[in-house]
């Protein structure tokens, strides 16, 4: 989605609160862009809402309301924005979503949270808003978040034997299968789905394919080991900024048994392990296109 340009001024990047583990925010419309299909795109100054990365779409956009003069309005979806930050002449075009013609943080860019709200929506330019998002809603993406990094570096360690060449490391020091191998991953309430390919690629690289193919229970099984003690530990986890701007450098880190582990990471995360009862996994193989693609289903369960 792109939207149409009227006026003139260029558009500050988002500050945003969720790395903090932020909820609720106050801010300012910057702006306010009709899009294509009908509906409304809300820029703030600042933000509590996660919206989605359409470059990276692993965690959805949070749920949330704008309160604008007394008044609710629902927030169908939050998405990364782009805009020229110097343009050479009038208001640069807004950029929404998939339509974001640069790489997120590219130089002369502006990155924005798009809030998009109903057509209607009675939401002006300099309006003063508050940003409430669900609560329960965010708490149970950032469990399926901290699952999955948590499930991605046990997966690496129970396939630590499955190489012949030595490769990048992970957080923790073993071969990185999960950022060789993987091709999506995408959080949900409680719990995250990621899919790996087993290609010539990685093959290449050194990696044995029937090392999983051939035993995804006892791989299966290696993983919810691990899992289960490194929830037990009830590890502290927390997230490491270098600016409150939407792209600025975030790092989720976990104090594991086994050492300090730290994830690039833009998303939100549950603030220790103790919050958790368990996470397991699944592990389940199929052809596709000419390789081998392993999906891997990891579940979260409340402490």
């Amino acid at each position: 989605m792109t939207s149409t340009p009227a006026g003139a001024v260029a558009l500050p990047p988002t500050r945003v609160t969720y790395p903090a583990g932020s909820v609720a925010s106050e801010g300012t419309v910057l702006r306010v862009d009709d899009l294509a299909d009908g509906t409304r795109a809300v820029v703030l100054d600042a933000t509590a809402c996660h919206p989605v990365d359409a470059a990276w779409p692993d965690q959805p956009a949070d749920r949330a309301v704008l309160r604008v003069r007394g008044s609710g309005i629902e927030v169908l979806d939050c998405l990364v924005g782009a805009a020229e930050a110097d343009p050479d002449s009038g208001r640069p075009a807004l950029h929404v979503g998939a339509d974001v013609p640069v790489k997120k943080g590219a130089e002369g860019w502006s990155f924005v949270a798009v809030h998009v709200v109903p057509g209607d929506a009675d939401v002006r330019e300099g309006d003063a808003v508050e940003v409430a998002v669900d609560p329960e809603h965010r708490r149970a993406l950032s469990a399926g978040h901290t699952g999955c990094h948590l499930a991605s570096l046990a997966l690496d360690r129970a396939l630590a034997d499955a190489w012949t060449k030595d490769v990048p490391v992970d957080a923790l020091g073993a071969p990185g299968f999960d950022a060789l191998a993987i091709g999506t991953s995408r959080i949900g309430p409680w719990s995250s789905v990621d899919t790996y390919r087993l290609g010539k690629s990685l093959r290449k690289k050194g990696f044995v394919p029937a090392a999983l193919l051939d035993h995804l229970d006892e791989v299966r099984a290696r993983v919810d080991a691990t899992l289960a003690g490194w929830v037990a530990s009830g590890a502290a986890a927390r997230i490491e900024r270098e600016g409150d701007l939407l792209t600025s450098r975030r790092s989720w880190v976990c104090e594991l048994p086994d050492g300090t582990a730290r994830i690039p990471c833009g998303g939100t995360h549950l603030a220790g392990l103790d919050e958790l009862a368990s996470v397991t996994v699944d592990l389940e193989a199929e052809e596709a296109d000419g390789a081998v693609t392993v999906r891997m289903r990891t579940t979260c369960v409340a402490a």
